[in-house]
């Protein structure tokens, strides 16, 4: 904020010829309304097996606990202090949407898509009616709150993701009851290990548990949850914790929060991508939010570096039904020395070693790991990962520039960073700085003007309209985004750069 007073992100974002497309700014639900919504759509047994859950399961039970019993129980450090707080504006902004809606020039931002903050913890409910319910009453709330301000704001809607049932249920009615057109998905289910379950009770799988990301090696196919996702032309969207086994610290919350975002959404990616879903669905687009875009760079390095190592054909190199028997062992006895001597029948034959590093019976059928990609290529992983996903990049993340750099990307990729404000959250301290620090990419010189607006408009608009071509119709940018988008789709011969309006709040 400038010394005058003026909203330095407003200046710059009046001296710039596109707009701002925010991917990931929140609300604080006001619990109140929530509890009422609930209450009229489950009753009250519903609100008081809430709160029951709030209090025993939730963040709240931390702050039971003594000393020794959170390292006993290696109970996570929850966050604290979550919002900000000595700027009683900006508080009050984040639970008011006409507020927010009046506030949004000074932010320098267009339109914004607003995540939950009480509704983050909603899908990981264990009880399944009460998870349901509760997901929905938030997200008939959200629908309420914010159908008065859909020019330029919009809100995501709660989807859980513990069975694929559920899930098109409540994708279903978001989009064709309450007429939401984003939504944020669970990135991952947590699932009991059966066998502990049957070998030392159910409450043993609350602590020896596996997380179950949906690509690959999931308890349900979720195929179908992806095929509703394209009819109903909406985004996947990802914002779940990455608090897990070494990652969860009993008493620092900073510890547990640097990177936790980027470790849920590498898992996720990851499995998507490995499970062929990419391949399965090649119009489907999905969205890491909040986590960055440096650990998408390596993911994406690393698939092609793997795949170059890895894939069918190249399997040869390690066959050990290939190494010549009597050569290794004449080599052995030339060059081995005293320490070999009358014990080389350690290697009887080398392609059923006893050492299971050197040599294990494999099952053909399981030899190609990238099989359900369907890869013949190592080009072809860059069709396969770059166009299908978007990783939101907070204001202060000057790796954001990552994603640009096609010298180092393999095959010139860029990958979609999009530019995601986290507006009522702790990370940003003045709402009306946002904009002016995400453009701190370009004064020091990490990106250009051509790639700001790439990730401050295009990329987030390239997205949601290539699932939903109307997603922003009705909005003050849909004729900045028509003129993007029929700009890039124009003939070669008659494509121009598009001339995109100054100023916000038209």
């Amino acid at each position: 904020m400038e010394a005058n007073g003026r909203s330095k992100s407003l200046d710059i974002r009046q001296r710039l010829n596109h707009p701002i497309l925010d991917a990931d700014g929140h609300w604080i639900e006001f619990e109140p309304a929530v509890l009422d919504y609930l209450k009229d759509l489950a009753g009250a047994d519903m609100v008081t097996r809430y709160k029951s859950w709030w209090r025993n399961r939730s963040i709240q039970v931390w702050y039971r606990l003594s000393t020794e019993e959170r390292r006993d129980m290696r109970a996570l450090r929850p966050i604290w202090w979550a919002v900000p707080a000595k700027n009683t504006l900006d508080r009050a902004t984040a639970t008011l949407p006409k507020l927010l809606h009046e506030r949004l020039d000074e932010t320098g931002i267009d339109f914004t898509v607003i995540y939950p903050s009480l509704g983050l913890f909603a899908p990981r409910i264990d009880e399944e009616d009460l998870r349901r319910a509760v997901c929905r009453a938030f997200n008939k709330f959200s629908a309420d709150a914010f159908r008065d301000y859909s020019d330029r704001m919009t809100p995501a809607a709660i989807i859980p993701m513990d069975t694929p049932e559920e899930a098109i249920a409540e994708l279903e009615y978001a989009v064709n009851t309450l007429g939401l057109k984003t939504l944020f998905m669970a990135a991952y289910a947590v699932r009991p290990i059966p066998y502990v379950q049957r070998k030392f009770g159910k409450e043993a799988g609350r602590f020896a548990y596996w997380l179950d990301f949906f690509g690959l090696d999931s308890q349900y196919d979720y195929d179908p949850v992806w095929a509703k996702c394209v009819e109903l032309k909406v985004v996947p969207g990802f914002h779940s914790q990455g608090f897990w086994g070494g990652r969860a610290s009993p008493s620092n919350f900073m510890h547990n929060h640097i990177g936790h975002f980027a470790a849920a959404g590498e898992a996720m990616c990851r499995a998507l991508f490995m499970g062929g879903v990419t391949r399965r669905f090649p119009s489907l687009k999905f969205a890491f939010l909040e986590c960055g875009v440096g650990w998408a760079a390596s993911l994406y390095s690393d698939l092609i570096g793997h795949w170059e190592k890895r894939n069918i054909k190249a399997m040869e190199n390690y066959d050990p039904a290939n190494i010549d028997q009597e050569l290794f062992l004449e080599l052995c006895r030339k060059y081995g020395g005293p320490m070999f001597e009358g014990r080389l029948d350690y290697f009887p034959k080398l392609s059923s070693s006893r050492s299971a590093i050197l040599a294990t019976r494999e099952d053909p059928a399981m030899l190609d790991e990238f099989a359900p990609c369907q890869i013949s290529d190592k080009r072809e992983i860059k069709d396969l990962f770059v166009p299908h996903f978007y990783f939101g990049c907070e204001a202060d993340d000057p790796i954001t520039a990552w994603a640009f750099d096609t010298k180092k990307n393999p095959y010139g990729a860029k990958l979609n960073a999009i530019f995601s404000s986290d507006i009522g959250h702790w990370d940003v301290v003045d709402m009306r700085d946002v904009t002016a620090e995400a453009y701190e990419l370009v004064e020091h010189g990490l990106l250009n003007e051509d790639e700001f607006r790439d990730f401050a408009f295009a990329n987030a608009a390239r997205m949601w309209c290539s699932m939903n071509p109307n997603f922003f119709k009705g909005t003050i940018v849909e004729d900045e985004v028509a003129k993007l988008l029929g700009t890039e789709t124009a003939p070669a011969e008659g494509r121009s750069e598009a001339t995109l309006g100054n100023g916000v709040g038209r």
